[in-house]
């Protein structure tokens, strides 16, 4: 009976020790890579800021230094459209919508979330000549699943649409997924986000070619559609990026 007992004991304990080792083992390679991870995230999102700019031929595998070189990150107040300092280093407009020093109530609308921030980043891409070409404007909003992130790249007449890039959502493969078609993707270009001032950009069923006003629905997405349109229709509204478009900021 106590031989019994001690080699229990003795198992319980080689048990113990190899989980603890292993944990120790892991927490220090998650604490090695952060720093990795954060470089890799960093580069990602320059990756997907460089495609809604029209810069990644010219960029191959440059990345950060096309980004660098070309686009300029900027913050604005949402409700003024004026330019402001960053907040603070690395100020991150996600996550300072769940700071209450930023945080803004959403109400009145479909798009998804609660809360948005206060102060948005929004990227200025120019060419060689210091001529601003684009405008990069974050944008997220719900999908089937979840919400959807992005970037909306728009000319700097702020109405026509160049590109619609998506960089997470976890819509259906082959459905609601066909966000990141790249043929679905070429419609965005040419489009217009306004009609005598009015938000006028709809994603209707049918064919859309031409109408400058329209993009095709996704087949068999009709939710996902839905939140690309809500997404839209509140990013560049008067609780979004509207009064920014409006006023033109990045032309004074």
């Amino acid at each position: 009976m106590s031989a019994k007992k001690e080699t229990l004991g003795k198992t319980v304990g080689v048990v113990v020790a190899v989980c603890l080792v292993c944990s120790i083992i892991v927490s220090g390679a998650a604490v090695g890579l952060r720093d990795l991870q954060q470089t890799n995230a960093a580069i990602d999102k320059q990756s997907n800021i460089v495609e809604a700019a029209g810069l990644s031929e010219l960029a191959g595998n440059n990345i950060a230094e096309t980004f660098n070189k070309y686009v300029e990150e900027r913050f604005i107040d949402l409700e003024t459209g004026q330019y402001v300092e960053e907040p603070k280093e690395g100020y991150d407009m996600y996550k300072a919508a769940k700071n209450p020093e930023y945080a803004v109530k959403v109400t009145g609308s479909n798009v998804g979330f609660q809360q948005r921030a206060s102060i948005a980043s929004v990227y200025i891409v120019k060419n060689d000549a210091g001529e601003v070409t684009r405008l990069v404007l974050p944008v997220h909003g719900s999908g089937l699943w979840d919400l959807m992130y992005g970037f909306l790249a728009i000319d700097a007449d702020g109405n026509t649409i160049r590109e619609l890039v998506y960089y997470q959502q976890k819509e259906t493969p082959g459905l609601g997924g066909e966000v990141l078609n790249p043929s679905w993707k070429a419609k965005w270009d040419g489009k217009k986000l306004f009609n005598d001032g009015a938000v006028a950009i709809q994603v209707k069923k049918g064919d859309n070619a031409n109408n400058q006003f329209a993009v095709d629905a996704l087949s068999g997405a009709t939710l996902t559609s839905n939140g690309v349109q809500n997404t839209l229709t509140y990013w560049v509204g008067e609780n979004g990026y509207g009064p920014y478009l409006k006023n033109q900021t990045w032309k004074s």
